[in-house]
Parts: structure tokens; sequence; C-alpha cells
């Protein structure tokens, strides 16, 4: 008998959400990139650049909190629209700053805004593919995140160089309201998604849990949902590792003007090169352990083995300045190597939610999450970039804070692995 062909419908959604990734991540680096040009218009320091930072991710913090619940009352589609319009609105509206206290206050706009992504697409992954493939959909969405990050230098320094500033938030704002046109177009929940057969939604939901027809999905409050483990186990990974990736994304550049004078367009290149080894790892991110589950192993040892691997293929950034010395290159390979191990760790983490959880919860467990993870990246900012940075810059020493942060970077993955392995050595799903 001949084996039934499944349609790919559900890959349309990983594309869709795939271009909001890529939005949302090149609108908030484009500030990175004109770094430069922004301090010399309004006098900034490293302290000034690291507060408007932080007013992004206090915004996106507390955005997250918020809107995870939001999504899961709304829905996926009305939910993910609302977001994309409003941080759309708040990308353009850079170009129109004249001020740092402006920067300050549109950066926050774009943070409490741009905070709906990835509620929204986990939910849709967690509505649209079965287990054995939400790692796979979630990596190759979430290299949307790094196709933005090298869209952004070879595109934001041109259009500074040739139009302006202000043209390059403009323009690059300007594209989500062309993804909000698709999404209306081609989105639907399964249930209601004419474009998809029969057989594929049997098939997207043949590995869930049968529940009694007349369940009635609960939502459940924040406090009780921080009463899980499994909440805090997922809270605490995203809290000590997703800083590390907003290091990359708001420091990058400075680290190659600071430690070998590359500046304006011919920074391009080593940024690009740094992202488009994060989408190789995004994606293999998924398919590793997609093909472990392949080979019978359960999904949660599959997705934890998988993570250990990432955690210990980020360590060798720490030696990224010493191969740096001896070429520039190899300090690009090494955090580029670090970068995508973290993407494919992001895939497999944000799996882990909708393997825990039901789907009613899994916009407010991811928020929940996610703010954990915007806090960290706030205190490192606060405590350790925002003083460090300054220090040791003064003293003509900047490098000396690039090795320690870098440290950080090479061990904050092994000890989020360690505590998450202890907190939910099993897979135990939460059921209400």
């Amino acid at each position: 008998m001949n084996e039934v062909k499944i349609p790919n419908y559900r890959w349309v959604v990983c594309a869709l959400i795939f271009f909001a990734t890529t939005v949302n991540y090149l609108d908030r680096s484009v500030i990175s990139l004109l770094k430069s040009h922004l301090t010399k218009e309004f006098n900034w320091n490293d302290g000034d650049y690291a507060n408007i930072e932080i007013a992004f991710k206090i915004a996106y913090s507390l955005g997250l909190l918020g809107v995870g619940r939001i999504i899961d009352h709304l829905g996926t589609k009305k939910g993910y629209l609302l977001s994309t319009f409003f941080w759309s609105i708040a990308a353009v509206c850079h170009g129109f700053v004249s001020s740092t206290f402006g920067f300050g206050v549109v950066r926050a706009a774009l943070g409490v805004s741009e905070a709906g992504n990835f509620p929204a697409a986990i939910k849709a992954v967690a509505e649209w593919f079965p287990k054995k493939e939400r790692a796979m959909a979630t990596g190759i969405f979430n290299s949307g995140a790094n196709i933005g990050a090298i869209v952004a230098p070879l595109t934001v320094p041109f259009i500074a160089v040739f139009w302006g500033w202000r043209w390059a938030f403009i323009l690059t704002g300007a594209i989500g309201f062309i993804w909000i046109v698709l999404w209306l177009i081609f989105y639907e929940i399964p249930s209601r998604q004419k474009r998809l057969t029969v057989a594929e939604f049997n098939y997207i939901n043949a590995d869930e849990e049968q529940l009694p027809s007349d369940h009635q999905p609960q939502q459940l409050s924040w406090l009780k949902l921080l009463s899980y483990r499994q909440t805090w186990a997922f809270s605490i990974g995203k809290l000590l590792t997703d800083p590390i990736w907003w290091f990359y994304l708001f420091w990058l550049p400075d680290f190659l003007e600071s430690q070998y004078k590359i500046t304006g367009t011919a920074i391009a290149l080593p940024v690009a090169l740094v992202y488009t080894l994060s989408v190789f790892g995004s994606v293999l991110g998924g398919y590793i352990p997609k093909r472990l589950m392949e080979r019978n192993w359960p999904a949660f040892r599959a997705r934890k083995t998988s993570m250990l691997f990432y955690a210990i293929a980020v360590v060798p950034i720490v030696f990224a300045q010493v191969l740096g010395g001896v070429n520039m290159w190899l300090a690009v390979f090494i955090i580029g190597l670090a970068a995508a191990a973290h993407q494919a760790w992001s895939a497999n983490i944000f799996t882990t939610v909708s393997d825990m959880f039901p789907k009613s919860a899994v916009g407010s467990v991811t928020g929940i999450g996610g703010m954990f993870g915007s806090v960290g990246g706030v205190l490192l900012s606060l405590l350790v970039q925002k003083s460090l940075f300054i220090h040791y810059r003064a003293i003509n020493q900047i490098e000396t804070a690039y090795y320690i942060m870098f440290v950080v970077c090479g061990s904050a993955y092994i000890l989020a692995w360690v505590i998450m392995h202890f907190m939910i050595p099993r897979l135990k799903p939460i059921k209400f």
C-alpha cells in the first residue's frame, strides 16, 4: 500500500512566522549599526547608549509579561497582527526623533510592541505542528532573527550613507506593513483554515493527547503558572541565556570598531557572516532532536541532549580575542559559532514550553519566560556592561571588558542547562 502524502500548508504558516521574526530583528538591530552616526549627532557615550538599550529591554520585559496573556485571549491571528502593527509604527517613529530622551521613548515603544512576536510565534507553531516537528519549525522561524541581523548590516549603513540615518529607520520599519497584508490573506488557525486538508489536520494533531469532547481549556493566572517547576525551569533558562544574544545584537558592531577599527559600510561583511552562521545553527538546532525522535528517543530526552551539545558549543567564544589576535576573521568565526549555538539552543528551549504545557497556556508561559530573559538582559546591561564598558574604555583597555563578557557568554549555557536538568529531570506535562 502506498503511503498517503501529507500536504504542507503548515510550512506556509512557518514561512509567515519566519518573515515576521526577520522584520522583528531587523527593526531592533538598526540602532546598533547607526551607533557611530547617532553618537556624533547626539554626543552619546557608552552610558547613554546603554540607557537607551535598557529602556528597550525594560519595556520588552513588561510587554512580554502581558502580551502572552493577551495573545492567549485574542488568539494568534489578531494578537500577532496587532503586535506587528504597533512595532512597525514605533520603528518608523525612530526616524523623527531629535533628542536622546526621544530615542529612549521610541525604543521603549518598540520594546513593548515587539514583545508579541515570540509568544505569538510559539503559539502558532504549537497549533500548526506535531510535537516531532515543532523544534524544526521553531528553528526555521527563529532563523529569521539571524536573517534580520544579516539584512541590517547589508542595507542600513548604505541607506545611512546615501539618504541619512532617519531613512534607515523609516524604510526598515515600513516592511512590517507588507507582512500584515500577507498575514491577513494566508493565516487562520487549523480548525478554520479552508486551505488545510483533512489529512494534514489529522497529521498535525496525531500526537496530541485526546481530551473529552466537552473539555474546555482553562486559562490560569500568572501566579498559578508560576507555581509549576516547569515554568521556572524555562524562565531561568531564558534569564541566563537571552542576555547573551542581546549582547551580540547590540554590541557586536562596537566590538569590531573598538578592537579592529572597522567602521561604516566595512562592518557589513563581518556582522553578516556572524548571523549567516547563526542561520545554520538555528535550523540544525531543530533538525537534531527531530532525527533523535525519529529513532524513538522520547521528545524531552532528545531535546535536553541536543541542548547540552549546543551549550558546550558556545564555550570556545572564551578564546575569541586570542584567535582574533592572529586574524580578525577567526574571532568573527568563533563568535558566529557561539551565535549559531545560541540559536540552536533557543529553538529547543522554546519548544519545551509546548512539550510541557497545553496549547491554551503556551503564549502565557512563553511570555513569562521571555520576560525573565529580558530582565536578564537589563541586569547584564546595568550591572556588567554599563559600568564595565565605561570604566575600561576610559582607561583605554576596552579589550579587557570584552574578554570578561566573552567569559560570561561561554559559561551561561552550561549553567542554564544544569539548573534546568535538576529542576525537570523528566518530562511531566501539565494538565489543567
